[in-house]
């Protein structure tokens, strides 16, 4: 493990490094690994994805991508959930992809996976302590130094601790258009895990004010799944529209409709507008994304 300056043995028996290529190695030696060593590589594609490949693909809909534009364009805070495997990385690549290249963009991952295409970006990445327990490089210790350095947005590879505080703070004070990705199976168990992470994080703070700091940072939350049939779609997106008593409310605006599975095991479904018109509407005509009323109706299968 010479190469990525990382050390396994018996004393420290598992290993996660970043190869020279990009591609994500994990390894973990006996006795924690039974009957041998278990090595894991993910690699990724050297051109990465956009966004009219993943509408080729059938993820999403020109009409889903439309609206994302608009929202990523006029600096909606925007948050992607999925699970495991479910192209949350991908999805945010994509998205990325609608930056203005005369933005200033910084990122800062537990391990370096986004490929952003501007020309102002400025790459962190988290680093674990040495073989002393000493010298350990937290994303929060990299999110805090990048409040210093006047990005116009920050993108979080994977928000997963403590490090949630200050990203939703980066959000309420001046860094619209940020973006990360979480781990969770549908918008409103993504607002539950922000609220376990800041719970995480040590900070008492009575719930009301949680929810009210997490509809104030989060415009958007996108849902990410990868179906029983491996099939990767964008199966919601969602709007946080403020809160509504002690409950943050939430309107969804696509989604994909499963209506069945045929013999070979695929997934038969559609994506559709739930018709409910954008919270945003407004903020996007301002920035000049009319969006034709039509994108929030609802459409049947084709």
């Amino acid at each position: 493990m010479s190469a990525v300056g990382r050390r396994v043995d018996e004393s420290n028996p598992y290993v996660d490094a970043r190869l020279a290529d990009g591609s994500r190695f994990n390894a973990m030696v006996p006795p924690i690994a039974v009957d041998g060593s278990l090595v894991s590589i993910r690699k990724f594609k050297k051109e990465k994805l956009g966004v009219d490949d993943l509408v080729r693909f059938g993820a999403f809909t020109e009409e889903m991508a439309a609206y994302l534009q608009a929202a990523v364009s006029c600096r909606l805070n925007i948050i992607v959930s999925g699970g495991t495997g479910s192209g949350k990385t991908t999805t945010l690549n994509a998205l990325s992809s609608f930056i203005d290249n005369s933005e200033r963009i910084l990122t800062i991952e537990d391990t370096a996976e986004l490929q952003l295409q501007q020309v102002h970006v400025g790459r962190m990445e988290s680093r674990p302590p040495n073989v002393e327990g000493k010298g350990a490089v937290t994303q929060r210790d990299c999110l805090r130094n990048a409040l210093r350095m006047r990005p116009d947005r920050i993108i979080v590879g994977e928000t997963r601790g403590e490090e949630v505080i200050d990203m939703l703070q980066a959000m309420n004070t001046g860094h619209d258009g940020s973006m990360t990705t979480i781990h969770a199976n549908s918008a409103r168990d993504g607002v539950s895990r922000l609220e376990n992470m800041i719970s995480m994080a040590g900070i008492e703070m009575p719930i009301k004010a949680m929810r009210a700091q997490i509809a104030s940072a989060v415009n958007l939350i996108v849902q990410a799944s990868r179906l029983q049939d491996g099939s990767r779609r964008m199966v919601s997106i969602t709007e946080i529209t403020g809160m509504e008593g002690e409950v943050i409310s939430m309107q969804e605006i696509f989604r994909f409709q499963r209506v069945g599975l045929t013999p070979e095991g695929k997934i038969i479904g559609h994506f559709t507008a739930t018709g409910v018109r954008s919270a945003y509407s407004d903020r996007f005509r301002q920035w000049g994304y009319d969006l034709p009323p039509a994108i929030f109706e609802p459409f049947a299968a084709e």
